[in-house]
Formats: structure tokens, C-alpha cells, sequence
């Protein structure tokens, strides 16, 4: 016998016994749809959040002031920077050549008590103050109404962009804000736009907040100093050391920072939220990852258990093989690749299920991309000829052994 010939009477015994080859198969099924599926869940996962944070994640930067405690160590005293103003950060976007967006913004509150008509919030709501490139940075859309203009942000206009919860608790379920007036601190704004729902998992509380032009937040600060951020978002992330060099030549230049000494603001990559991101999904895919393995070791004792009951079932066949000039190596391949056939029957539906239940897991918690996950699908199939050889070695090798004699003479 040949090892073709092996491969079509596996399929054969497979075919003969087919209810038993079903259930088998079913059991690898489950063990790897568990696997495949918790991992496609979490690509799908990882897939829409890294699409929502890619524009504040590895491609974006931060100019902040530095600020420091000016504190004494070892006699000497730390040298106190002044914080950065709004019209040095303004002439850094005039200036600034190399091609980016650039968001500006400043916290003016977060212990506002917004008011329209006779409802009003808690004093709790965030304040920003921010310039027209704050909402594309920030990955913030629209869902009624619009973004501000930059006449509006030129000029200061006295406008607002609210959060979807803010919305709720002043206008109820079902009315439109946009276009009526809200007030805090004694100031009126007009609504112009309405946040779409972001969920509290963002960096900021972006649905309990107020968004302002900047010029009006720099007013209403009565003469205390805000802390202005510049985020400087590129198209290339392989840029980044480059765009985060021109930035620094730059701000220097305009703070006037002397060539020996060192910046007086802070310059950072934002990547700390994209480095939480990667190490929870790591750990869910380890999670997963086991649960799968776990229950693909259940199902390779059961199908080892099925073929040693197939061994002895088939004890008189193996003699006749023998018989007829079959080697213990044919023997073993026979009985090998009728497990692998198994293991495979069952690894494809159970990539297969893997795939639809991982999708449906991602849409039900709201995600709306549909996940292939190749190499899952690959790694669940070489573990289902993995599994295979595992269950079939051991009935294999103990049909390779047997006396052809005995074996012709057995009941």
C-alpha cells in the first residue's frame, strides 16, 4: 500500500463509520471554535479601537508647558519655566511647514454648571477650549450639526460644541439642541454641533463636556493662566522623528530658548493609550488562547479513545494487511491519517463557526467591522494536524505491533 492509497482508505473508514466520525469531529469543532473565536472577537475589538485612536495614538505628539516644583537638589535650585501662551502657540501653527494638523486646546473647568432654560447639569461638566483641528485630532464626530468654523475660532465667537450626555440631561431624549443657547458663568453660547456617544473608556469624558473656542476660553479666565496643549497629528507615522524635530526647532525658536540650554516645554509621543491597548489585548489573547487549548486536549483524549476502539475493531483488517505484505509503517500511516482526516473535518467547521461567532460577539458590544483572521484560521488548522498526530500516534503504533496471526485468528 501506498501512502495515496492510505490517504483514500482513511477517508473510506471515515466515510463507514460516519456517525462516530461526526461526533469526534465535533468535539475538535468546539475546541477550536472556542479558540478561533475568542481570538477573532478580539481582533475585531482591537481592529475598531485602533482605527478610532489611530489619530491620537503613534501618529500624533504633544507641546506642553514644563512644569516643575522649583524645588532644591543637592543645593541647586530647578529652574522654573513659564507656561506656554496662547500666542506663542498660535504663531507655532502659523509657523509650523511641515504637512500635519494641528489642535490647540486649553481646559478652562471642570466644575462648570451648564444651564439651558430651567434645566442644568451638576457642577461637573468639562470646559475646553479648543481650535477647528481639536475634533479630527481627537477622532470626535459630529452627529448633528457641524464643527467650528475658523472665523468663528479667529474671532471668538461665542458657539459651542456639546457631548451626547450633556445633551440628555439638558434637553432630554428627543429634542435637538443645535441652534437653541446655553449659558455658564454668566456667558451665553449657541449650540452649533452634537457630539456622537464616545463612552467613557476615552481619555477624556468627551460626552459630559463643553468644547469653546480657545480665544473665548482664554477670556473667560479672568487672568489665570491656562495650560495650552498643542497635538500635532502626521499622515506618516515613519515621519514622526522628523516632525517631532522641526517641532522642537521651532517652539524654541519662539520661546526664545538659548542653544546650550535645555527646552523650556515638554515634547512627547502619545503612545501610552496604543501601549495600553496592545498589553490588554495581549493578555485576552493568552486568556483565549488557553481556554482553546484546554478544550482541544479534552478532545484529543477522546479521539484517541476512539481510535484504539477502532484499533481493536479492526483488529483481523490490520492482520490481512499484514498478511498481504503490509509494513508497520503503512500500518501506522493508515491509522494516523484517519485522525488527521478527523481532526481536519472537524477544524474546518470549526473555523468556520469560530469566525461567524467572534463577528457576532464584536457587533453585539457595537463593533461593525467584519474580522478575518488568517493567521488564527491557519494556527487552528496546523493545531487540528497537531491534535491528529497527538490522538492517532499512540492506536497507530499499537495496530503496527500486532501478530498477523493473532490478529486473523481474532473475533
Amino acid at each position: 500500500m501506498n501512502f495515496v492509497e492510505n490517504i483514500k482508505e482513511g477517508l473510506r473508514s471515515v466515510k463507514a463509520n460516519m456517525l462516530r466520525s461526526v461526533l469526534t469531529a465535533l468535539i475538535v469543532a468546539i475546541g477550536i471554535t472556542s479558540l478561533v473565536g475568542i481570538l477573532t472577537a478580539i481582533d475585531g475589538i482591537e481592529y475598531s479601537v485602533s482605527e478610532s485612536l489611530s489619530s491620537l495614538g503613534a501618529n500624533t505628539f504633544d507641546i506642553t508647558s514644563k512644569f516643575n516644583r522649583g524645588t532644591a537638589q543637592e543645593g541647586v535650585k530647578e529652574k522654573v519655566f513659564p507656561p506656554l501662551m496662547l500666542k506663542e502657540t498660535q504663531a507655532f501653527i502659523e509657523q509650523f511647514n511641515y504637512p500635519a494638523s494641528i489642535s490647540l486646546s486649553a481646559r478652562l473647568t471642570i466644575l462648570a454648571e451648564i444651564k439651558h432654560g430651567s434645566e442644568k447639569t451638576n457642577p461637573n461638566v468639562n470646559v475646553t477650549g479648543v481650535n477647528e483641528d481639536y475634533l479630527a485630532i481627537k477622532g470626535l464626530n459630529i452627529e448633528e450639526g457641524r464643527n467650528f468654523s475658523r472665523f468663528e475660532i479667529q474671532y471668538g465667537s461665542k458657539v459651542a460644541v456639546i457631548g451626547n450626555k450633556l445633551a440628555k440631561t439638558l434637553y432630554g431624549e428627543n429634542k435637538n439642541p443645535i441652534n437653541t443657547e446655553i449659558s455658564f458663568k454668566g456667558t451665553q453660547f449657541k449650540v452649533v454641533g452634537l457630539l456622537k456617544e464616545k463612552g467613557e473608556l476615552s481619555e477624556n469624558n468627551f460626552d459630559n463636556m463643553v468644547l469653546i473656542p480657545v480665544i473665548v476660553a482664554n477670556q473667560m479666565a479672568s487672568g489665570q493662566g491656562l495650560n495650552y496643549r498643542l497635538t500635532i497629528g502626521i499622515s506618516d507615522p515613519n515621519q514622526m522623528d522628523y516632525a517631532m524635530g522641526e517641532a522642537t526647532g521651532l517652539m524654541r525658536k519662539i520661546r526664545d530658548d538659548k542653544v546650550a540650554e535645555e527646552s523650556s516645554f515638554e515634547l512627547e509621543k502619545s503612545e501610552s493609550l496604543a501601549q495600553e491597548l496592545e498589553s490588554i489585548t495581549s493578555g485576552l489573547r493568552f486568556g483565549g488562547f488557553g481556554v482553546g487549548f484546554i478544550t482541544l486536549l479534552g478532545a484529543s483524549i477522546a479521539l484517541m479513545n476512539i481510535m484504539l476502539v477502532s484499533v481493536t475493531e479492526r483488529t483481523r483488517e490490520v492482520g490481512v494487511r499484514k498478511a498481504l505484505g503490509a509494513t508497520p509503517l503503512r500500518i501506522r500511516q493508515q491509522f494516523v491519517i484517519e485522525a488527521i482526516v478527523v481532526c481536519l473535518l472537524g477544524g474546518i467547521g470549526g473555523v468556520i463557526m469560530g469566525i461567524l461567532i467572534g463577528n457576532l460577539i464584536s457587533r453585539a458590544i457595537g463593533i461593525e467591522a467584519f474580522v478575518v483572521p488568517w493567521l488564527w484560521m491557519l494556527v487552528g488548522m496546523l493545531i487540528c494536524v497537531a491534535v491528529g498526530l497527538f490522538s492517532g500516534w499512540y492506536p497507530a503504533s499499537k495496530a503496527s505491533r500486532l501478530d498477523p496471526i493473532e490478529s486473523l485468528r481474532f473475533e
